[in-house]
């Protein structure tokens, strides 16, 4: 039997049980929007519902590589905020030229996919020095279990979000 043949108990099976809710949330405020609608910004933010999908799906993946192999990656101490590296910024958050919603839902259930391997297979004791930035004293570890926790608290807090800009569309709700 494998790893991810393997019925979960403990926190494993409460990580994934969290991810795979707050993941659905996410994935259920995208639910019939055309890929317009999608790349709505519907409030006073910048954000959309498939931005706030497509920045998930980039964080999830960056906190996996970061749970398997560590930092190795220093930022460096003074980011140049140059026009394109805040467009870049930007883009993150809404639906760009070529891309569609159901591309990026496609690419965040590989992701998930992938992260959830993780959570089944990987020493949740490792630690692992975030790497060095601006808004991050050295010297701060993090456990492969805070990874994931963090990675779930991304997904719940912009899943809230895309409930907010879906509302504003047309009315729809996660909950309630």
């Amino acid at each position: 039997m494998t790893a991810n043949e393997q019925s979960l108990t403990g926190e494993r099976a409460d990580i994934l049980d969290f991810l795979t809710k707050h993941r659905y949330f996410l994935r259920h405020t995208a639910e019939g929007l055309s890929d317009e609608q999608a790349n709505t910004r519907s409030t006073v933010s910048a954000l959309t519902v498939g931005g706030l999908i497509k920045h998930v799906t980039e964080v999830e993946r960056n906190w996996a590589d970061f749970a398997q192999v560590g930092g190795g990656k220093d930022t460096p101490e003074e980011i140049e905020y140059t026009p394109e590296r805040i467009a870049q910024w930007e883009n993150q958050f809404r639906l760009t030229e070529g891309e569609t919603l159901a591309g990026v839902l496609a690419e965040y259930e590989k992701v998930a996919a992938a992260t959830d391997d993780l959570v089944r297979t990987l020493d949740l004791d490792t630690t692992y020095e975030l790497p060095a930035a601006p808004w991050q004293p050295p010297g701060v570890f993090w456990t492969v279990r805070r990874v994931f926790l963090h990675i779930a608290a991304e997904t719940a807090q912009h899943a809230g979000h895309a409930d907010i800009i879906r509302e504003t569309i047309d009315g729809q709700k996660s909950m309630g």
